[in-house]
């Protein structure tokens, strides 16, 4: 062998004996097959055989092996977002001249997504009210493919009786998805509940560092693997086993970041309940949040993420004191190690009329810095608010 081949072939070291407690970082595109007749039957390797780099590496394999433990699923997938997983979630599953029920209190690029891009499909989209069983029960047809949930709703927290909306849907002929983002399957897993796919932002509480976007999506059923799996090659989408390697790291200590989180946010919460600029706190752990009943039944525990809505007087005010904040930061997202607040506008993602009167709500995420600093940062907050509403 001549030295520049030998610049590029691979040498042959052995890896008996090198045990390590971390998942090794396997990149690649291609992937080389030792006969003619393997490379041809790549296509039957199943779900987990590798192909092409695209399609997965063991990086990525672990990845999806340990949420899929955690989700209780059939499988799992890993998207390049949090979003690109709700929207290939319903793309695998929906057909033309189907119709989608997705709930009042989706992620707001949800109900982007299937009013411009669903539609298009001539997939008929209606909205239901994320508390009413009876709403979704007179909104059920023959043609409807797919019931979306996410529970708790994004900002307005409702928690949503996920056994009963399935028992609806199956009786229908409809499956039905639900995005846990807020729980992470550490506090709810919705396949236990009857779901029948869950997605999840890998970009909060797994990443943990506001750092990586990446999402997943995990089913029950061998049927709908294929399906996804069949779509994820179509489109040529795949996700970095660097970002998959964070995530597994991030992953050992996601347990032990969100209990804290949960503790502190209920801690915040309970101080913006205490204060008469305050309408209402939603955070599922506490009894004025929507579907608490179902929480306390369903769920195992609280995340660091809730909403403030602020009296009247107050709303105007509340954005330009946002700027004197010290500890907290002003972001989207949640789950890193910085605590965040955000003014989420409510009323232009919302067709229910009980949210029409709604300017925004302030919308908190709890990190991992010392609570006593964040409390500091809240009092503060809400002394600027005060002296500029004169309450």
């Amino acid at each position: 062998m001549h030295d520049m081949t030998r610049c590029v072939v691979k040498p042959d070291v052995r890896e008996e004996g090198f045990a390590s407690l971390t998942t090794p970082v396997h990149r690649a595109s291609t992937i080389v097959f030792d006969t003619a007749e393997a490379f041809a039957s790549r296509g039957e390797r199943g779900l987990d055989g590798y192909s092409y780099g695209l399609h997965g590496t063991p990086t990525t394999r672990a990845l999806e092996a340990r949420i899929n433990a955690l989700e209780g699923g059939f499988h799992t997938f890993l998207a390049p977002s949090g979003q690109a997983a709700n929207a290939f979630a319903m793309l695998a599953v929906l057909k033309p001249g189907q119709k989608v029920l997705i709930t009042e209190s989706c992620y707001p690029p949800v109900r982007d997504f299937a009013l411009q891009d669903l539609a298009r499909q001539s997939i008929t989209v209606e909205f239901f009210d994320p508390l009413s069983l009876r709403d979704l029960e007179a909104r059920l047809t023959p043609e409807t493919g797919l019931v979306w949930c996410e529970s708790p709703g994004s900002t307005t927290m409702e928690v949503q009786d996920i056994a009963a909306i399935a028992a609806l849907a199956h009786r229908s002929g409809a499956l039905v998805g639900c995005d846990n983002t807020w729980a992470t399957p550490l506090l709810f897993k919705p396949l236990e509940h009857g779901a029948d796919i869950v997605t999840e932002a890998l970009t909060k509480y797994f990443s943990g560092t506001s750092d990586i976007l990446m999402g997943s999506i995990s089913v029950r059923e061998p049927a709908l693997a294929q399906s996804l799996r069949n779509q994820f090659g179509r489109y040529g989408v795949g996700v970095s086993p660097d970002d998959a390697s964070h995530i597994l790291r991030s992953m050992e200590s996601m347990a032990l970041r969100l209990a804290h989180a949960g503790r502190v946010a209920q801690e915040l919460a309970a101080r913006f309940a205490a204060d008469d600029l305050v309408e209402a706190v939603l955070l599922p752990s506490r009894p004025e949040c929507p579907g608490h009943e179902i929480w306390k039944r369903d769920f195992a525990g609280v995340s660091g993420v809730f909403s403030v809505l602020f009296r009247p007087q107050a709303v105007p005010h509340v954005a330009p004191a946002l700027n004197g904040l010290t500890t907290f930061a002003i972001g989207a997202s949640w789950g890193g190690s910085h605590s965040l607040m955000a003014p989420q506008p409510i009323r232009d993602d919302r067709t229910d009329p009980r949210w029409q009167h709604t300017r925004s709500a302030l919308r908190i995420s709890t990190g991992l810095e010392d609570p006593r600093d964040l409390m500091a940062d809240v009092d503060a907050l809400l002394e600027r608010i005060r002296e500029k509403a004169g309450g």
